[in-house]
């Protein structure tokens, strides 16, 4: 029997998306999972959206907070509330490939590994191609991880089965990066990347991709209020993120080229 695999995803204000979203799990061929949707006090109308795939689909399920309280504690509920062998991520603007987790849970099992992740392609607002791929990482340490984050979130999943369910800290970004790097500090093996595309990337105006001030910011406040380093050694990494960003992690971003 196919292991359970919990997919979660934190949904605010997201009525204009979320249906081609939900969407793409249910055209999933691997089938035994469990889609949680976390819904942060939406005020346009996307519970109303979500409703009729529950009615008809007892795999979606909806949580939903009162107030809103940021996407770390809406992705912490849906793992505290997950059910599966595995656990994966896909935020609510973002697609998956149809074959997506049967992939990853192939690439789980042949390889004895408790991570894997994927190359994605970026999408426009519309949802149409961007023509730029993302490519994965063949293999990835925790050393390697702690330079850059090399994990698109939403090609993201784990044995929790084995490692335990994985809780994030309530930073403002950036607490996916956290999430990984505590997933590969458990595990004593190095996650296995997908080389083709099993996902798609939305970007948006305000997406942090597109903001370079706050990715520093961000990616500072990781090494210092989220793993608690020292004032030093976190400039240090910092330093240290920053060349591999600029000059090893960007060649991984390339434009498709038509066959």
């Amino acid at each position: 029997m196919q292991p359970l695999v919990s997919i979660v995803t934190p949904i605010y204000n997201n009525a204009d998306v979320i249906k081609n979203t939900i969407n793409s799990v249910l055209n999933q061929t691997y089938i035994n999972w469990e889609l949680l949707l976390i819904d942060d006090a939406s005020s346009d109308g996307t519970v109303g959206v979500v409703k009729p795939f529950i009615e008809v689909n007892s795999r979606v399920k909806l949580f939903v907070h009162k107030t809103n309280k940021g996407v770390a504690k809406a992705r912490n509920l849906g793992t505290k509330m997950a059910k599966g062998n595995y656990i994966a991520f896909l935020d609510a603007d973002d697609l998956w490939k149809e074959n997506k987790l049967e992939l990853q849970i192939n690439n789980l099992v042949k390889n004895v590994t408790d991570l894997s992740f994927g190359s994605y392609e970026w999408i426009d607002s519309k949802g149409d191609s961007l023509n730029i791929k993302v490519n994965a990482l063949k293999s990835l340490s925790y050393n390697r991880l702690l330079k850059a984050n090399y994990i698109g979130n939403l090609t993201g999943i784990y044995n929790c089965g084995k490692l335990g369910k994985v809780y994030t800290k309530n930073l403002k970004k950036r607490q996916d990066w956290l999430l990984w790097l505590e997933v590969l500090n458990r595990s004593d093996k190095p996650a296995v990347g997908i080389q083709e595309t099993i996902a798609y990337y939305r970007i948006t105006e305000g997406s942090l991709s597109s903001n370079k001030t706050s990715l520093i910011k961000h990616n500072f406040n990781v090494y210092r209020k989220g793993l608690e380093f020292s004032l030093i050694k976190s400039l240090a990494y910092l330093i240290q993120f920053l060349f591999e960003h600029l000059f090893i992690k960007k060649r991984l971003i390339a434009p498709i080229i038509s066959k």
